[in-house]
């Protein structure tokens, strides 16, 4: 996201006493002077700006005030505020904390309203907007977004300079899953100002989206040259889970978590750690990582939901369901509803499981209503506890669409196989796995379709990958996973070969002609009727007949037989 500098100082308000402890003067009116525009800053004050700019992200963590020196006497540093830090951290790639985020809408708002031609602070509004939306799961933000970004446009169009307002839309696309969308804008971006850092995070969420790994890779690496730092650390880390790197991916995660230093930055590290925990089937670090982003920002509810899965592993449903509803009071994400519904269903609370199925075709319709593209989720829904067929077909359109993304490809197939079709989901299920992400679903899943088409042995592989890498992967399919692996029962001792269907017995072979016995060779005799000598045995015959004792051979020789005719070969 391109930002502008701050707007130009103006009297204290009320939206500053969240830092400064200001309050209203009893009865002093506005000066009017106060609302004029200031003359451009000196040369000497927009260095010490940016001088500002850069280290205030390094002291937020300790609290610390950083006066940076300059010899303008009557410029005093300002303490950095909400806003200063929000335009700070989004400057660097790196997310706000939810309170400065809402200042700096706050602050955006206020000043377009007495500067409508500003292109690039609408440009700031609208991705603000975006980011908001998807905090708060809140698509309403995203029509704001829309109208903010396309303003930014009308004042400066995109050709003359104003990328950021393209960027916006790239990210106010990727918020609404319109994958497709999101490229033409971020590759439009590139072709113009190919140095652009802002937009490669764009670039590798639709890559991503599309199913296309190999430019998502390529994004990643030139976001990491353009723009080295946490953010870049973050994407290279969730690069190397997605390729199955565990262990590049668990290291690069960890550097960018001891690289991190304002607490919402710190927060998604710790909270990505926990997530690659989680992956790995270990609740118990996954818990202490989710833990640790929560006492640095409390309520983060990406940690609060995680956290939530892994004590589901470990068998503290209370203490899961306590998390799951903390998480849906701050975002309403489709995944936390259908997830802390599955789990009512695997305690037997049918009605709370029902009603919280219920929710998430409400938030699903909302989004839908307001542009986001909710096939997938909704897909998944149906495949798993409602209309298998309507999955199908939700989930055929969003391929053809060019979303071919290993999430797609594994819900495709599940759905395919859901409604009665295993041959046909085999292709799209096995395409899921060979990402190569290590992800236990899409093995259960795969398990599943070939155990259906009477694959018993890569079934029986697929089945023991899941429970492997992730023995609690859901509290509904993880029994289930069990439950199959042990009726297909142990491989018989004889090796791969003898775990298939034995084959259909081919028919016996035609009986060969009895060979004469041997004889011994005798000597020329007449034929009966006195005619001339009777013929040798054929050569076959002879063959058959075997070698005749040595004595006989060396006194009577054999004669030899005369060349068989064509109708005999």
């Amino acid at each position: 996201m391109e930002l502008t500098p701050q707007q130009p100082p103006r009297a204290p308000g009320p939206e500053d006493s969240f830092d400064t402890g200001w309050t209203a003067p009893d009865a002093l009116p506005p000066d009017p002077a106060s609302l004029a525009e200031p003359p451009p800053p000196t040369m000497r004050t927009t260095l010490r700006r940016a001088a500002f700019g850069m280290v205030a992200g390094a002291v937020l963590v300790t609290g610390a005030v950083v006066a940076v020196p300059d010899d303008d006497k009557d410029a005093a540093t300002p303490v950095p505020g909400p806003v200063s830090r929000a335009m700070t951290a989004t400057a660097a790639g790196s997310p706000a904390s939810l309170p400065d985020l809402t200042a700096l809408i706050a602050d955006r708002q206020k000043w377009v309203g007495t500067h409508p031609s500003d292109a690039p602070a609408w440009a700031v509004l609208g991705s603000a907007y975006v980011e908001r939306g998807r905090r708060a799961a809140d698509p309403a933000y995203y029509t704001r977004a829309e109208q903010a970004l396309k303003r930014s446009l009308d004042v400066r169009p995109g050709e003359k300079g104003n990328t950021a307002a393209w960027v916006g839309l790239a990210s106010l696309a990727n918020a609404r899953h319109d994958f497709v969308t999101a490229k033409k804008w971020g590759e439009t971006v590139r072709a113009r100002q190919p140095k652009e850092w802002t937009v490669y995070p764009e670039l590798i969420d639709a890559y991503n989206g599309l199913g296309d790994r190999k430019s998502a890779i390529t994004a990643v690496e030139r976001f990491t040259e353009l723009r080295a730092g946490v953010p870049a650390l973050g994407r290279a880390a969730e690069m190397y889970r997605d390729r199955g790197w565990r262990e590049d991916a668990l290291a690069t995660a960890q550097d960018a978590a001891n690289r991190a230093r304002t607490p919402a930055e710190k927060a998604a590290c710790l909270t990505r750690l926990g997530e690659l925990a989680w992956e790995r089937g270990e609740p118990k670090e996954a818990v202490a990582q989710y833990g640790a982003a929560l006492r640095v920002v409390k309520g983060h509810h990406p940690a609060l939901a995680g956290r939530a899965r892994a004590l589901v592993a470990l068998g503290r449903t209370d203490e899961a369901v306590r998390d799951y509803q903390a998480a849906l009071a701050k975002s309403p994400r489709p995944a936390y509803l259908l997830e802390l519904g599955e789990l009512y269903e695997s305690l037997g609370l049918d009605g709370d499981s029902v009603g919280q199925y219920e929710k998430l075709r409400a938030a699903l319709e909302r989004g839908t209503a307001r542009g986001v593209d909710e096939a997938l989720p909704l897909g998944r829904f149906e495949a798993a506890h409602g209309d298998a067929d309507a999955a199908v077909e939700l989930l055929r359109a969003e391929w053809e669409r060019g979303h071919r993304s290993p999430a797609v490809a594994d819900a495709l197939g599940w759905a395919l196989h859901r409604s009665g079709d295993s041959d046909a989901a085999l292709e799209y299920a096995q395409r899921a796995v060979d990402s190569g992400g290590q992800n236990a679903s899409y093995a259960y899943h795969l398990g599943m379709v070939q155990r259906a088409v009477n694959d018993f042995g890569s079934a029986r592989r697929q089945l023991e990958a899941a429970l492997r890498t992730n023995p609690a992967f859901s509290p509904l399919d993880a029994p289930l996973a069990r439950e199959a692996l042990d009726n297909l029962g142990e491989p018989p001792a004889g090796g791969p070969a003898d775990m298939r269907p034995p084959p259909a017995p081919e028919p016996p072979p035609a009986a060969e002609p009895q060979a004469p016995a041997p004889q011994a060779p005798a000597p020329q005799r007449q034929s009966a009727s006195g005619g001339g000598p009777a013929p040798a045995p054929a050569a076959g015959a002879q063959g058959r007949q075997g070698a005749a004792p040595a004595a006989a051979v060396a006194h009577t020789p054999v004669q030899p037989s005369p060349a068989p005719s064509a109708g005999e070969r």
